[in-house]
């Protein structure tokens, strides 16, 4: 197969040299634009459906359904209650509220779950054969909401109806109601009464108070069905009756108690500082809200066309131009999105035309998208919400939750790299010359783009809060925003912007309110510890060693969250990992930056586990590839990603991969994670770069060698180094026996030479 463009300026007859990224095609945030020929249409197939996916999921910001596109009256409303909530996070940043931060969360969820009802439909729907017949009517007479039921029937991306019911603003008034209930200064029937009469109540709850707290607990599973499924409900349902039914079960049992009946219950969702109103909605009213605004004036700004355009450039005359690309965009668009799922869409509505002219099959492309896409919650300086729960969780600031996640990232990255390198010679990838002129043309001209994200960096450093430093660099980036007249931030957009970036936040702040349900539940019944004994006995029932007992708690600890960030968003499977498997680590003498690290690596490599793995959903739609084996592509990518998080917590010297233990310690873990890392890609791809194919033997010598370097401890590492040395020997010997014909895939000299 002939390359399209090799570098030396000659092209293929049959298509254009070069491939420019010059016709913008924003997605719903203002995303980076999707690239097409000069020379050629884009074709509609890969067009068609980058549009769509990039429609239902490069919104959101989480794990979360497509929403409505209001108007009239609904929207004229939601835009005004998110500039409403947008405006009260940025007050609370520089003048909090004198009542304290449950006053503030109170009022912040009575803005935002409204919201919710209005903005996402219920999506009730019988399966087709329970659902009645109904007369055709003639094509001249067209029925507005029979049309939206039969679009939704033959095309699952359809858009949702953008009018809401009666059923949804009365949903609308009762979350209303029900969440400034504790702050209305009036007396209703035996409660009310205000703020402090409804603190003075606490755990003597009165009939008005119950009727108000299961009205918002009932409100609040809803608004995680429209946001997310129906499995988040479930799982709270499921703490809701262990909590209520706990205390009927054996009391020889571990998990059993002594039993809560449901005014207790209540009390502790609607009226404590573990329920409702606990850690995680602090974060989404505090943190998240602000990120989320920021991303939003960054993507207005013109940042995500720079950040794709930049790595396009940076390779463009590289083999692998096409698959370094998407894996740079991944990470650069990370810093602004914050989410698997819509970083995937955005770097592959993009990037997959390049990709698939270079020869990439789109299962997978696909793979690589979403490992790269996933990458995005990993990535400083916006890193996932759970990150920002792991510093409200041990009381440490944002900015050391960053260092502790920067050497994983870029070994994540490494990873993936390496693995588009081993790619691009075992299926011999075609070069393609991306047009985009020169990196450093691009910098000195928009370079400007990395500014507020330096100087939020700056900012923590220099002791400035977390909510501050993100308010310092939204101002930063709405003044360099008028160094680029097309995209300006002018009134206008900048309301655009922060309803934007308040709609993103919806969905979060549903899961973390709900998240509240799992927290209470365990702290009342004492599940936690429970759970951690049960964990810890499961492994000591295998050995009495106490490192074969740290190690195998590990792999169970992994194994449970693996499975739990299947069934829910990434912040609720933090949240529960972390009550439920944290404390079997810190029993264990695991360190709590350690433990809280674990936990959050594997709730958010739940995005690319197969059978959910939503990133590889969002990546099979946007390349048409199939679904299955995008996924299995997706972990041969991210593979390194779950193997690493175990070294943080089997040896002390794993503390090193977080940052922590002087520069040796650092240092010494970093190389021998990254030669682990080179050895587990080179086993997973089958091909050692410079070299050539990896038999059978050698594939299974560097897994062997990769796994055991992740043991950071002298022997081991001595011992994972030789079967790495052992591995790579093997691949020199079957290319001298094979000869150099098929020491590699089909290139021509210009390829050779790059």
């Amino acid at each position: 197969m002939s390359p399209i463009s090799p570098p030396d300026g000659s092209s293929s007859p049959a298509r254009p040299a070069n491939i420019p990224i010059d016709a913008p095609a924003a997605s719903p945030k203002g995303g980076p634009p999707r690239p097409r020929s000069e020379a050629e249409p884009a074709e509609p197939d890969e067009s068609g459906i980058a549009e769509r996916a990039t429609r239902d999921l490069a919104a959101q910001f989480e794990d979360e359904k497509p929403g409505r596109v209001l108007s009239g009256p609904a929207g004229l409303l939601l835009t005004a209650a998110a500039l409403a909530v947008g405006a009260l996070a940025l007050w609370q940043v520089f003048r909090p509220l004198s009542q304290g931060s449950k006053y503030y969360l109170i009022i912040f969820l009575a803005g935002v779950l409204p919201l919710v009802f209005l903005a996402y439909p219920a999506d009730l729907r019988l399966p087709a054969r329970l659902r009645p017949r109904r007369l055709e009517r003639p094509p001249t007479t067209p029925d507005r909401r029979d049309h939206a039921d039969t679009a939704s029937d033959t095309d699952t991306r359809a858009p949702a109806s953008t009018r809401p019911t009666v059923t949804d603003w009365l949903l609308v008034a009762l979350a209303v109601a029900a969440c400034l209930y504790p702050i209305l200064p009036i007396r209703i029937g035996s409660g009310g009464g205000g703020y402090n009469a409804f603190l003075d109540r606490q755990g003597l709850l009165t009939p008005t108070d119950l009727v108000l707290g299961t009205v918002l607990l009932l409100l609040l599973l809803e608004a995680c069905r429209r946001t997310t499924g129906w499995i988040l409900p479930a799982v709270c349902l499921l703490f809701l009756g262990y909590g209520y039914y706990g205390g009927l079960l054996p009391q020889s049992w571990p998990v059993a108690h002594a039993g809560l009946d449901f005014s207790q219950l209540v009390d502790a969702f609607y009226n404590s500082d573990s329920g409702f109103y606990g850690t995680p909605l602090d974060v989404a009213a505090s943190y998240i809200v602000l990120f989320t605004i920021y991303g939003a004036v960054l993507e207005l700004s013109g940042a995500g066309r720079f950040f794709v355009e930049l790595s396009a450039a940076a390779f463009r005359r590289s083999r692998t131009a096409a698959g370094r690309t998407a894996v740079a965009s991944g990470f650069l668009l990370g810093t602004v999105s914050g989410s698997g799922a819509a970083t995937t869409v955005s770097i592959g509505a993009v990037t997959w035309p390049l990709l698939r002219r270079a020869g990439y099959p789109p299962e997978r492309a696909g793979g690589m998208l979403a490992a790269a896409g996933v990458g995005a919650i990993l990535s400083p300086p916006t890193l996932g919400a759970a990150a920002f729960i792991i510093a409200e969780y041990l009381g440490v600031s944002y900015l050391q939750v960053l260092g502790w996640a920067t050497v994983p990232t870029v070994l994540y990255y490494l990873g993936i790299l390496l693995a588009v390198e081993i790619d691009a010679r075992r299926s011999g990838v075609r070069p393609v010359v991306i047009d985009v002129g020169s990196p450093w043309r691009l910098l000195a001209r928009f370079g400007y783009h990395f500014a507020s994200l330096i100087a939020i960096i700056v900012f923590l450093a220099v002791g400035v809060s977390a909510t501050r430093a993100v308010v310092f660099a939204i101002l930063l980036a709405v003044a360099l925003s008028f160094l680029d007249r097309a995209h300006r931030l002018t009134p206008g957009r900048l309301v655009t912007a922060l309803v934007t970036g308040v709609r993103g936040v919806l969905a979060v702040t549903a899961v973390c309110a709900a998240a509240g349900i799992i927290t209470a539940t365990t702290t009342k019944t004492g599940l936690g510890p429970q759970a951690a004994a049960l964990l810890i006995g499961g492994a000591q029932a295998v050995t009495s060693d106490p490192t074969l007992v740290l190690v195998l708690t590990a792999l169970l600890a992994a194994v449970a969250l693996t499975l739990l960030g299947l069934a829910v968003p990434v912040t609720a499977s933090f949240v529960i990992g972390w009550v439920i498997v944290g404390p079997a680590l810190l029993d264990l003498g695991v360190t709590a930056p350690a433990a809280a690290m674990f936990v959050f690596y594997f709730a958010v490599l739940s995005e690319v586990s197969p059978p959910t793995a939503l990133a590889a959903v969002a990546a099979a739609a946007v390349t048409g590839g199939r679904l299955v084996p995008t996924m299995w592509q997706t972990l041969r990518y991210a593979l390194p990603a779950y193997l690493t998080p175990v070294a943080f917590v089997i040896t002390p010297a794993g503390l090193g991969l977080l940052g922590i233990g002087g520069v040796g310690r650092i240092a010494f873990a970093a190389v021998v994670v990254a030669l682990s890392v080179a050895v587990l890609a080179v086993a997973a791809g089958g091909w050692l770069p410079g070299v050539g194919p990896a038999g059978v033997p050698e594939r299974v010598l560097g897994a062997l060698a990769g796994v055991t370097l992740l043991w950071l401890e002298p022997v081991p590492v001595t011992v994972g180094a030789a079967l790495a040395a052992v591995a790579a020997a093997g691949v020199f010997v079957r290319r001298g026996s094979a000869g150099r014909s098929s020491s590699g895939s089909p290139a021509s000299p210009v390829e050779e030479k790059l």
